[in-house]
């Protein structure tokens, strides 16, 4: 969706941009792993394929995606985003009778980056987004059965474990944002800065224009 293309979040450890084609190389180039194919159910695609799946996440107004930076060395200005990239945290709109419903995956693709709290902010961060800016008020989250870090990250924010489809080996968990846990939420990301994302940093050799 559009709505945050000229947004950007930045926290204590991430920074979230909205996905653009300059991203898409540092992407594919992660998606060639066979570990977050399987983490993530998807399929190798080719390059132009991707560009294809990023204009598209663009444009559809089901679907919200950042990428997720390092805020530090991003900071630096010294390096473009796709020197900083350390994954992507998104929010699908999946049920068209429910608007309020979203479903999130948070990805830390690079493995330095991973138990750091790295997914752990950024996931906050992206339910913030959503609960202040799209109306969501209720959360879910799919999850492969052997992805137990991500599994023990949701649960440790109040996310309650709903249902097991054994033949996905998926899990899916639930959270209903009730006022205190809006409170909660909006607490644990008072520090986030909302920022002109083309205002604040250009990425190395300037701003790419989506095709």
């Amino acid at each position: 969706m559009r709505i945050n293309q000229n947004t950007a979040l930045r926290g204590e450890k991430v920074t979230l941009v909205p996905y653009s084609s300059a991203h898409v190389p540092r992407y594919h180039e992660w998606m060639q792993s066979e570990e977050l194919q399987r983490l993530t159910a998807s399929e190798p695609l080719s390059l132009e394929q991707e560009y294809e799946m990023q204009r598209s996440w663009r444009d559809d107004a089901d679907k919200c995606t950042f990428i997720v930076l390092d805020t530090e060395r991003w900071a630096e200005q010294a390096c473009g985003d796709e020197d900083c990239m350390v994954g992507d945290v998104n929010l699908f709109l999946t049920d068209p009778e429910d608007p309020t419903l979203g479903e999130i995956e948070i990805m830390i693709a690079e493995p330095s980056y991973r138990g750091r709290g790295f997914g752990k902010e950024a996931t906050l961060m992206m339910m913030s987004y959503g609960v202040t800016e799209l109306g969501i008020t209720k959360f879910e989250a799919k999850i492969g059965q052997e992805n137990e870090a991500s599994i023990c990250m949701f649960k440790k924010l109040n996310f309650k474990e709903v249902s097991v489809n054994s033949v996905f080996q998926e899990v899916t968990l639930r959270l209903d944002v009730s006022d205190h846990e809006r409170q909660w939420l909006l607490e644990q990301t008072k520090h986030v800065k909302k920022k002109s994302y083309t205002e604040e940093k250009l990425p190395a050799g300037g701003l790419e224009t989506d095709r």
